[in-house]
């Protein structure tokens, strides 16, 4: 059975739930310490001009397409291609990736609720253990904490875009900005705190080189959730009298401010508990920050607020982390969802389970592959490494394969769909955008450079992920 598309009730619903996508496990832990290492201020200077001028004219697209079209990104580039079979790969693709991302960030989520769980349980001094997080990754209890994961998306996908996503949206995000403010209030009120500012925002513009920035860029790209098709999937939401642009600017203004606020407790609670750490030695990876260094940063806290102070304070930043992560979980798994309504007919409940166990089957492989399940831990190897599933799934879909989503996207456009269309698409809601300058800079960027700077980091990242060479 098929089912007529839904829509969201209002702007401010729309922000909230393309926000929750946008604001991710990345944007509080990762950002923030690779502004640090990365030049500070710099950094933070560069990665906002990037979301500007880059990455705002690829949301534009990507909402445009999915309106105009009314459907997910198969069905979008099949409806405004339909002889046309390449591009039909292209809207596919935009299908696969998306679905694939979601099997490595629900194994993350699921960890984020475990240690969730077990701070509110006041087994804070366990977690802070070295040797715990390798223990808890090959443990039978993922399984239970898997299970309520899945319940808990599914409940809020089962009640569709209006019922489900955006009244989901309307809660949750709100709840994460209190608790990401109540916890920088608190941080930034330590001792030696103000070090951590110092680092996190004074430009050091001697870090900058070509590798610092296509990292601000990819970063940029990813934490606006672009080349997943979650923006074609939520523009097809958008009434013909709602206004892309200006909620396009917002969701992104809103992304970069969480970002932003984030670093302003990232960076001074580990300063405030090692006032002479080194930011160069602070490890890259969201993931090691997240289950290995603020467990510790939270025990170390109960010298000054005490066990239950320490307890309190990394139990709401669990679930500050975790209500991040399923709001991002949440609109990943739509549009493989969406998709699948629209092509096989199905009922969103019969769908949502046939998504479940899919998810649920290629989670446990993922989930396995640290150790538990040989066969998996050395699944592969290239550039010289031993692969895991997990590592493959996010070399190939997340590093990989989403700014190749975002250059079909310009090059449709520019190609197929014309820029008059998109410029067309985009004056719905906004009468007055034809004659602004964004209109005008949208039709030039999206047709020269962009897809060119999308080209080049496509192809650095292939030959730095798979070859082990770098361009730069």
């Amino acid at each position: 059975m098929s089912e007529q598309r839904d829509q969201f009730s209002s702007k401010i619903g729309f922000i909230l739930a393309a926000a929750g996508s946008a604001v991710g496990i990345g944007n509080l832990v990762g950002f923030p310490v690779a502004a640090t290492k990365n030049g500070g201020g710099a950094f933070l200077i560069i990665y906002a001009l990037f979301v500007a001028f880059i990455c705002v004219p690829v949301m534009l697209a990507e909402m445009g397409l999915g309106r105009r079209a009314q459907k997910s990104p198969l069905g979008s580039y099949q409806a405004l291609s339909p002889d046309n079979k390449g591009w039909h790969i292209a809207g596919l693709l935009a299908v696969i990736t998306p679905f694939m991302i979601a099997v490595f960030y629900m194994v993350i989520t699921v960890w984020i609720f475990g240690y969730l769980w077990h701070s509110v349980t006041g087994n804070l001094a366990m977690l802070a253990d070295p040797e715990y997080f390798g223990q808890f990754v090959n443990d039978y209890g993922f399984v239970g904490f898997l299970v309520a994961v899945t319940v808990i998306i599914n409940v809020i996908l089962v009640g569709g875009v209006r019922k489900g996503i955006e009244k989901a949206a309307k809660f949750l995000m709100p709840a994460l900005f209190i608790m990401l403010v109540l916890l920088v209030i608190f941080v930034l009120s330590l001792d030696n705190a103000a070090l951590g500012v110092e680092f996190y925002l004074v430009p050091d513009f001697s870090k900058i080189d070509g590798s610092v920035i296509n990292g601000a860029l990819a970063q940029a790209f990813f934490s606006l959730s672009l080349g997943m098709g979650i923006l074609i999937t939520y523009g097809s939401y958008f009434s013909r009298r709602d206004d892309i642009v200006t909620s396009g600017k917002l969701v992104a203004l809103t992304d970069t401010a969480v970002a932003f606020t984030a670093g302003l407790m990232t960076l001074p609670a580990i300063f405030a508990i090692n006032p002479n750490t080194n930011p160069d030695t602070l490890s890259d990876s969201s993931v090691s920050m997240i289950f290995s260094f603020f467990p510790q940063i939270f025990v170390a806290l109960e010298g000054v607020v005490g066990y239950f102070g320490a307890s309190l304070a990394a139990t709401v930043f669990f679930l500050l982390t975790f209500i991040a992560a399923i709001t991002s979980l949440v609109s990943i798994l739509e549009v493989p969802t969406a998709a699948i309504i629209e092509k096989a007919k199905f009922s969103r409940k019969k769908t949502l389970l046939v998504m479940g166990f899919a998810v649920t089957v290629l989670t446990l492989i993922a989930a396995t592959s640290f150790g538990f399940v040989p066969a998996f831990t050395e699944f592969t190897s290239y550039a010289g490494q031993t692969k895991s599933v997990f590592d493959v799934i996010y070399d190939v879909f997340y590093d990989t394969i989403l700014p190749l989503n975002g250059l079909l996207i310009c090059l449709f456009v520019t190609l197929h769909w014309r820029r008059k269309g998109l410029e067309d698409e985009l004056s719905e809601g906004n009468p007055n955008y034809r004659n602004t300058l964004l209109a005008k800079y949208v039709r030039i960027s999206i047709s020269t450079f962009i897809p060119l700077i999308l080209a080049v980091v496509f192809i650095n990242t292939v030959l730095t992920k798979f070859v082990g060479f770098s361009l730069f």
